[in-house]
């Protein structure tokens, strides 16, 4: 097989078995009223992914320096298509749902960078460069793209119907990697247990500086994409909405599709203005439009949609500014450890945004549209804080 096959090949398989990452976030009204769940649980539920996620990929992507990435890729295709499953025969209620969810995590930290490596040990140069571009853009339109595959298979069969889907890709997924990933292990790192030795990376304040503005950056989207539809439903049931007002779920398909342009459009402007500039500005407006959204619940559903499309143009504008900026600190005989890191401190920042969104509601009661104002609005101060740490730490544009 050629290399230009064997790449698509391996993209199909990462858009298959992400397709279902976000079927739980786009039908989280449903779950919350069948289960009886209050915002912090639900949170949880959405939480519990990346934070399995966090504890997984170090031990996952370390395996694939000892053994074939092929390995460690079924294993994460065959959790991801169980976590799914598990959700039309398993679950019912918080505490099976959590297990299930953070195997979905450790199922995700299993084939993403482990078939990203798979790319990486067969292809070099140009070749290499622009598969790794196939594969970020194949991830982010299939995670974009759940959004209303989930909701459409729900409107027509039922939740049940889309985390089958979820789970029948996955496993499609898994059938592509058995005949396509070589069976062998890849080029082996020199010296693999120093990949896990993050106190060089520590010590570097540049790369801290992006990683800390990455962290504030993932709170902020996986709090937005746990609880924007959610959030629309609501806006929607109280205060109607026109006819012409497309379904929450496509308009946030709608919204991941257009952040995959804004990301990389918002790289590109830092060679004009500098990725210290692009990011303060992205994250300032992100700041901003947090609390703006939280408040145009009290208004109108066009205006909250205005604000959470505008909010999360924000967030994508400087999504590959800020890792670009942790690759380019990064010292060359430690962007294996550096990225790791990066990777691990993002995805805790994912974990944490859903929660701090539920929390929020529960205190301010989650049946007021005003408890939006403060369950978004407490992402702004993350926000800023994160921004503070990018200009303290490191002087990088």
């Amino acid at each position: 097989m050629n290399d230009a096959r064997f790449t698509a090949w391996i993209v199909a398989a990462q858009v298959l078995v992400q397709i279902g990452a976000f079927s739980l976030p786009a039908l989280l009204p449903g779950y919350m009223e069948r289960w009886s769940l209050s915002a912090t649980e639900a949170g949880w539920l959405v939480g519990a992914f990346f934070a399995a996620y966090v504890l997984a990929v170090p031990v996952l992507v370390a395996l694939t320096d000892r053994v074939p990435a092929r390995s460690v890729y079924l294993v994460g295709a065959a959790a991801t298509a169980l976590s799914h499953v598990g959700f039309v025969f398993i679950a019912d209620g918080f505490w099976s749902a959590l297990a299930l969810r953070a195997i979905g995590g450790i199922g995700w930290a299993g084939c993403y960078m482990p078939g990203l490596k798979a790319i990486a040990d067969r292809l070099e140069g140009p070749a290499q460069t622009r598969a790794v571009s196939w594969h970020a853009a194949g991830v982010g339109i299939a995670g974009a793209a759940s959004f209303a595959v989930a909701g459409a298979l729900d409107a027509v069969a039922g939740p049940e119907a889309a985390f089958l889907f979820g789970g029948a890709c996955a496993t499609l997924a898994f059938a592509i990697g058995m005949v396509v990933m070589p069976g062998a292990a890849g080029r082996r790192a020199a010296a693999p247990a120093a990949v896990l030795d993050f106190r060089p990376v520590l010590r570097n304040r540049a790369v801290m500086a992006w990683i800390a503005g990455y962290t504030a950056h993932t709170w902020e989207l996986g709090a937005l994409r746990a609880w924007g539809v959610t959030f629309l439903v609501a806006v929607i049931a109280t205060q109607g909405a026109p006819a012409w007002l497309p379904d929450p779920n496509l308009l946030f398909t709608a919204a991941g599709l257009a952040g995959v342009a804004f990301s990389v459009w918002g790289n590109e402007t830092t060679r004009r203005f500098g990725r210290a500039r692009v990011v303060a500005a992205a994250m300032g407006a992100g700041a901003v439009l947090s609390v703006l959204a939280g408040f145009s619940a009290l208004v109108s559903a066009p205006l909250a949609v205005l604000c959470v499309l505008a909010w999360n143009a924000a967030i994508y504008l400087d999504s590959a500014a800020l890792t670009a900026g942790t690759v380019q600190a990064a010292e060359k005989d430690r962007r294996g450890a550096t990225m790791g890191l990066h990777s691990m401190c993002g995805y805790a920042g994912g974990f944490v945004g859903p929660i701090g969104v539920g929390v929020a509601l529960d205190i301010a009661g989650p049946e007021a549209l005003l408890s939006w104002a403060l369950a978004f609005g407490h992402i702004a101060p993350v926000t800023l804080l994160g921004l503070w740490a990018v200009r303290r730490l490191g002087r990088t544009g």
